[in-house]
Order: structure tokens, then sequence, then C-alpha cells
């Protein structure tokens, strides 16, 4: 097999912890990054566009396409609710020698750095407090208050699985975490020239 010539970068949260900031930062920062736009069965919310925020898929057509193999990962994050990394959309970055980065829920970053390996860089973004995310939640004014519930139990588990990472961020000052993904990415990728030289 050809050796891939971009590289991954998997960014991981929990809900509300700032992930999708830190992401937009990133690509925005001349890191040769693309985006690689997952897959879910969730509906879209105002102004989002399919193929750019997510490949809005129904729940059939998200089954059949796990029947067919065409996911690197997938979660039914909810019941119904799932979201995955298609083969074809990190390929298709991968092949343009272009590095790839994902805005993924921790299981999916956790199975994503087991298929990429060392050529994955993986960090989990830490909310300050668990208190914090909760407001967070609620500033963001899109869930009801069952909702934030069940996104602060979950956040509560994903935290634990933080050391399956390469790298704890700790989102409290967002200008420090966003410093430090830019320098742990940067450093990453360009270890990537020197070793291969």
């Amino acid at each position: 097999m050809k050796r891939q010539r971009g590289r991954a970068v998997i960014i991981s949260a929990p809900s509300g912890a700032g992930k999708t900031t830190i992401v937009n930062y990133l690509l925005s920062s001349d890191l040769n990054l693309e985006f690689s736009v997952s897959a879910t069965t969730r509906p879209a919310r105002e102004g989002e566009i399919d193929g750019k925020d997510y490949h809005f898929l129904t729940v059939e057509e998200f089954k059949r396409k796990i029947e067919r193999k065409e996911f690197l990962e997938w979660e039914e994050v909810y019941s119904n609710r799932y979201y995955g990394t298609l083969k074809s959309e990190t390929e298709n970055i991968l092949k343009k020698g272009r590095n790839i980065i994902f805005d993924v829920d921790v299981k999916g970053g956790i199975n994503l750095k087991n298929y990429f390996g060392t050529n994955a860089l993986s960090i989990f973004i830490m909310p300050p407090s668990v208190d914090e995310l909760k407001k967070r939640l609620e500033a963001r004014g899109k869930d009801t208050p069952a909702d934030i519930e069940k996104r602060v139990s979950k956040a509560l588990k994903e935290m634990e699985l933080a050391d399956q990472f390469d790298l704890i961020i700790v989102n409290d000052r967002l200008e420090n975490a966003l410093n430090e993904a830019f320098h742990a990415v940067k450093s990453f990728l360009e270890n990537k020239t020197q070793n291969h030289g």
C-alpha cells in the first residue's frame, strides 16, 4: 500500500467543551488541514449545509452504509442518532496530500486513533469543570433542560476516557486553548517532514 501523504488530527470533547471553535481556528491557520465531514442521522440545524457541515442521512441510509462497511468508525450516540466517518471522505482528502482534521465524539476519536495509529494526533478538549460545561450548554440555548442533563451525564463518562488521547487541553481560557492546540498540531505535522525528509 502506498504511504498516505497526509496526516490526521483528531479533536474530541464532550458536547459544549468548545471543540468546534478550536477545529475552526485550526482550519483557518494555514496548516494544510481539510475538514472531514461526518455523516449523521440528526436533522440539520438552521444554517447547516448538507455536505459541508455534515452528510445528512436517514437512519436507513446510515444502516445500509454500515452493512456495506463504508465507515471508518461509527457510533449510535443516542437512540437512532448515528454519527460516523465515511472512508471515501478521508481517502479523498489524504489522496490530495492534505492533512485531515476530525471533529468527532470521544469514542469516535479513540476508534480513529486506533485506525491511524502514529499517523494521527488525538487531542481531548477538557472543560474546566462540569459546572462550567453545563453553563456553556445552557448559554448555547439549543437544548432542553432534559437534553442538557443527558449531555452532562455523557460528558462525565467521556471525561474518564481522556487519558486514551495523545494530549489533553483544558479549555479554561479559549485563547490559551487555541494557542496550545495550534502549537501541538503544527509540531506534529512538521515532524513528519523531518522524519521522512
